[in-house]
Parts: C-alpha cells; sequence; structure tokens
C-alpha cells in the first residue's frame, strides 16, 4: 500500500530537523519547506500539524512552526537509524563526489547504483528522488538515469559569479521590483538562526539551499522572470561544485550577517544601496570561492 503523502512528508520533515543543524526555536517556513521537497504548501502544513501533535515542532501564536526541544532530545544517532538519513547522505555526497571526478558515466542504471553504493532499492530511490529534485540528475524515458550538466571547472564556476553580479545587482533596480516583505521575512528569520550558531552545525546541503533560497528570493521579487530562470539554472549547475568545497564556517557566519544587512536595506525601501551591497558581497564570495586546488568557503551565495 502507498504510504500517505502527509506520513511520508512528516517523516522528511523529521530527518531534515534531525541531520540539518535545526535548533529548539528555529522557523521552518512552509514555502522553504514545500520548495525543498517539491510540494505545495497544504501537505507540508498537514505534515507540520502531525509533527505538531508529535511534539517535534509547535506552532506559534503569530503564524507558523518552530522546532521544539523535545526535537532535540532525540540522540541524532537514534534519529538517523529511524530514518536511514545518515546512510543516505552518505552515499548522496560520494554519488556527488565520484561524478565530479569523472569516474561516473552520464547514464547509469539503478542496478548498477544499487551494486556500487551497497544500498537497497529504497535506499536508492530516496536519493534518486533527491538527486533529481536538486536538478543534476534525471530518469530517463526508456530505462535508467542520466547526469544533467553541472559547472566542473574553476573557470566556469567564476563565469558563473560574474554572471551572478550582473544578474543579482540589476533585477534589484529593476523598474517592474516589487518587495516580497514575507518571502524576505522567512529568509531573515532563516538567516537569523544561522548567524546564531546554526551555521556552525548545519550540513552543506543546508546552507547552499539557506542561502540560494535567499538570493532566488531576491531574484523573484525583480518581476522579471527571465533573472529568477537564470539564477535557477546557475544555482542546479554550481550546486556539486559547491558540495565539493571544505566550508570556512567564519566565512559562512560572516556571508550570513552580510544576507541580513542585504535584507535590512530592501525592506527599507533602498534598492540602490542593495544593488552596491549585492555587488560587494558577490564579489568577495567569488574571491573566497577560488583561493585554490582545494577552496573553501562552499555551500552557500
Amino acid at each position: 500500500m502507498t504510504r500517505p503523502l502527509t506520513d511520508t512528508l512528516a517523516a522528511d520533515i523529521h530527518r531534515y530537523i534531525a541531520t540539518q543543524g535545526l535548533g529548539a526555536g528555529q522557523r521552518l517556513p512552509e514555502r522553504a519547506l514545500a520548495e525543498q521537497f517539491r510540494v505545495s504548501r497544504s501537505p507540508i502544513r498537514r505534515a507540520l500539524e502531525r509533527l505538531a501533535v508529535e511534539r517535534v515542532v509547535e506552532a506559534r501564536p503569530e503564524g507558523g512552526y518552530v522546532v521544539t526541544e523535545a526535537a532535540m532530545r532525540l540522540p541524532r544517532e537514534q534519529a538517523e537509524e529511524a530514518y536511514g538519513a545518515a546512510s543516505e547522505d552518505d552515499v548522496y555526497f560520494r554519488i556527488a563526489r565520484e561524478r565530479l571526478a569523472g569516474l561516473l558515466p552520464d547514464r547509469f542504471t539503478e542496478s548498477e547504483f544499487m551494486r556500487r553504493y551497497g544500498v537497497t532499492r529504497g535506499e536508492l530511490a530516496a536519493i534518486l528522488r533527491r538527486m533529481a529534485q536538486e536538478g543534476w540528475a534525471e530518469r530517463l524515458p526508456g530505462h535508467g538515469w542520466a547526469f544533467l550538466p553541472t559547472l566542473a571547472s574553476a573557470e566556469a564556476y567564476g563565469q558563473g559569479y560574474r554572471f551572478r553580479l550582473m544578474l543579482e545587482s540589476g533585477g534589484i533596480l529593476e523598474p517592474s521590483f516589487k518587495l516580497d516583505r514575507e518571502a524576505l521575512l522567512q529568509c531573515r528569520a532563516e538567516q537569523e538562526a544561522l548567524v546564531a550558531g546554526a551555521v556552525h552545525t548545519a550540513s552543506p546541503a543546508y546552507l547552499f539551499d539557506a542561502n540560494s533560497r535567499l538570493h532566488e528570493t531576491i531574484a523573484a521579487c525583480s518581476g522579471n522572470a527571465f533573472i529568477l530562470d537564470a539564477l535557477k539554472r546557475l544555482d542546479r549547475l554550481r550546486r556539486l561544485m559547491e558540495y565539493q568545497k571544505a566550508v570556512d564556517r567564519q566565512q559562512a557566519e560572516r556571508r550570513c550577517r552580510e544576507h541580513l544587512v542585504l535584507i535590512d536595506l530592501l525592506l527599507s525601501g533602498q534598492r540602490e544601496a542593495a544593488a552596491d551591497f549585492m555587488r560587494v558581497h558577490l564579489r568577495q564570495a567569488a574571491i573566497e570561492k577560488q583561493a585554490g586546488p582545494h577552496d573553501v568557503g562552499g555551500a552557500g551565495d
């Protein structure tokens, strides 16, 4: 029998809390979770209501949900055993590393990957679903899977940042720019939680998602669909490259603090200053991430 979507999402969100370094009191925006799991907000809301009954999350008087202290009492090892997250994450990042290293063919079958990585069909299905959701693999119409193009060279990576310098700062100055205050405030809460300490324990995947979510939210405010589409495509291409970079937690925290400055400039209507700040912010991030053969500062921006 197929597992109800609410149950599946509740388990996915619980695993997400346990493995992504989320602390007690950290907000769980419906919009962000809907994007993370590629569903509408309605099933996310039902899953959060289920988790609230189990005291994994709690509703806030002003709306929305936050992680509870009770969720933190579940030992990480127990959570990983319950949800299979550690094994899935290990295999997921191993596939990413081996793909970038040129060790995997462009096309593959599930049977080949089950043998190579020693996982069950169900475990592999979850990993492949995540890869497809994040845009670096897709199921072929007939049989098997194929990897999609990614940024795989330092030159292409640098070109991506130079493109973003023009794209994102220009988007803030678009005549059609319209501030999505609610979405920016949700991003602000997420960045505040990272600055408050979560940045030092969050996984590279979580940092990448949180930071790219902010930049894509600002791009969406531009009102220019081409700007948002271009940024989303570029984020998909650079995801694996970001995963390969050692995360400098101090740099990551500083960039999160810069995100708060950027958000506040936008919320206060200072678009010219925000566009200038975006250029400086991205230029510095690009310099830090192209420091050498063992680049640091990955998983975001």
